[in-house]
């Protein structure tokens, strides 16, 4: 997978995590705060944990960030 892809996953994870965080400050729309959460949040450390798998397999130190 692509960091650009990774980056991609870690963002959507983030927004997701930020709108479940204003439902619960403004407590609008109680039955959905958790469910933003609990998914972005999980996007977030899929993402993490991949990016970990992909620095610890990466062979060649002279790419990019977002190259490969």
């Amino acid at each position: 997978m692509k960091n650009s892809q990774i980056l991609v996953l870690f963002l959507i994870g983030a927004l997701l995590t930020v709108i479940g965080a204003l439902f619960k400050i403004t407590n609008e729309r109680k039955d959905w705060t958790s469910f933003f959460l609990i998914i972005g949040m999980t996007f977030e450390a899929v993402a993490g944990i991949m990016l970990i798998i992909k620095l610890f397999k990466k062979k060649n130190n002279n790419d990019s960030f977002l190259d490969s």
